[in-house]
């Protein structure tokens, strides 16, 4: 790590900081660093370099963000595998049928191994503590092996850990009793579609944002309500006003009031009193899906439903999916205090157990207890921000297709002129081996709603991120062009 690819100027108006990580960025590049190289530790290169260890820290933690360094707890700092532009470009190309599979499939199906992910939902577990998530199935495997089941609603730990949780990350005051540990938010929809049933003569009408999450609309008809209402969204969120004037009331609305999922709208406080005001009024449960409150990055965060609730019809739904893994599948919800709808969940639970095998359950009250999920969230948190801007500097003034959306989360939105054009858009980038997302996949009625691409952020290294974005761009710009010709 001597020699010219690491000189320190102290002429240089540019900070130590900067020039180790200009220095370090250059010989990646350039192959004088390959994928796989140990660089380093932070101690040694600042004693070698003659500068704070604290500058060695920044600039690495910089690099690792950038997705040049691979950060891991316990083993040296590496240099991260890169997938070169050229190298994507040299792929053979996909045939017509392989493309319209590609295109047409599920939003939120796993991910093919040879596609670079833009779609919405995946997180980075780049920044996740390996050695406190090892830690904490260590000590979930040390309690004695139990020969029954977990309790219906969850571990009684996990429930106090959620119920402190949302206490500092959501301001919900909430009491463990409240909470029923989840397989994510699926199969917290699919738990209340059938208490639903359970408390409603008849079939249940839930009405649904338009557009909105679509594997949400699937479980809740597949689940016992098999009616759903589609209600449009504004700028803010779902339309309240529309809401309102359906007839006969549905009996439960589902909404992402914290950030519409996918178009990114906020509710504002007035909005969401006047929700809970219809829903009282009305006797409908308030399905409130909080998936991914703990990144906010312009504003401050608003209080959730359920913190303004006072007539007990809203329940949150949360994840830990958005905030660690998808991996883990768990996930819990926030009963409010109407008696009858704890009944109903309790009845169901008691025939469907809870679906979590119980040493998850363990190992995530010790990720919360520990602190590892707080200080995880802070990193990711300033990792996200960062990748907001480089989405916002590469999209920027692309005429008729401005990126919104993008006030917290972990995705945009890029709105187009017609489905015709995103159609082509995504097909266009799936040749290419980048998967994104057409926003007509999220429409609650088939051939309405508005057109565009929602493209995510939050799994992809910047490096990637960066050379995807300017794909996207030139077949955004491409396919405008010939729209109008």
């Amino acid at each position: 790590m001597d020699g010219p690819l690491l000189v320190i100027d102290r002429d240089d108006a540019r900070p130590l900081g900067q020039q180790l990580v200009d220095g370090l960025r250059r010989g990646i590049l350039d192959g004088r660093l390959r994928a796989g190289d140990a660089v380093p530790s932070t101690r040694s290169l600042a004693d070698e370099l003659g500068v704070a260890r604290s500058s060695v820290v920044a600039a690495y933690d910089q690099l690792a963000g950038e997705g040049y360094l691979e950060l891991r707890q316990g083993a040296p700092t590496r240099v991260a595998p890169l997938v070169r532009a050229e190298e994507r470009a040299q792929r053979a190309p996909v045939g017509i049928e392989e493309r319209a599979q590609r295109a047409s499939r599920d939003p939120h199906d796993p991910p093919e191994a040879t596609a670079l992910e833009l779609r919405p939902g995946l997180p980075s577990t780049a920044r996740l503590d390996e050695r406190a998530w090892r830690a904490a199935w260590r000590a979930a495997a040390k309690h004695t092996v139990p020969g029954d089941i977990p309790p219906v609603f969850g571990s009684p730990r996990l429930r106090v850990e959620v119920a402190d949780h949302l206490r500092h990350a959501r301001g919900l005051s909430c009491s463990p009793d409240d909470v029923v540990v989840t397989a994510g938010t699926s199969d917290a929809v699919a738990l209340l579609a059938s208490a639903l049933r359970v408390l409603v003569d008849g079939t249940p009408r839930v009405a649904v944002e338009h557009p909105g999450y679509p594997s949400a609309r699937r479980v809740v008809q597949r689940r016992g309500a098999l009616e759903t209402v589609p209600v449009p969204v504004d700028a803010d969120g779902i339309d309240v006003a529309a809401l309102r004037g359906i007839r006969p009331a549905p009996h439960a609305v589902m909404v992402t009031p914290h950030h519409q999922y996918p178009l990114g709208g906020r509710l504002p406080v007035a909005a969401r009193l006047e929700l809970l005001e219809w829903a009282a009024a009305s006797g409908a449960v308030v399905i409130e899906d909080d998936y991914d409150s703990e990144f906010r990055h312009v504003g401050a965060p608003l209080p959730a439903l359920a913190s303004l609730d006072r007539a007990g019809r809203a329940v949150l739904v949360g994840s830990f999916s958005k905030v660690l893994t998808p991996w883990l599948r768990l996930g819990y919800l926030v009963l409010p205090a109407d008696p009858a709808l704890r009944s109903a969940v309790a009845a169901v639970r008691d025939d469907e157990t809870c679906p979590v095998p119980g040493i998850a359950q363990e190992a995530m009250a010790e990720l919360l207890a520990s602190g590892a999920v707080r200080r995880h969230i802070a990193a990711a948190r300033r990792d996200y921000a960062h990748r907001r801007r480089l989405v916002l500097e590469a999209l920027a003034g692309i005429r008729g297709a401005d990126p919104t959306g993008l006030d917290g989360g972990l995705h945009a939105v890029l709105r187009l002129p017609a489905h015709q054009v995103s159609a082509r858009v995504v097909a266009r980038l799936a040749d290419e081996g980048i998967a994104v997302s057409s926003l007509a996949d999220y429409s609650a009625v088939p051939g309405e709603g508005p057109a565009g691409l929602i493209l995510g952020y939050g799994s992809p290294t910047d490096v990637q991120l960066v050379q995807a974005l300017a794909r996207v761009r030139a077949a955004v710009e491409a396919e405008l062009a010939a729209s109008v010709t």
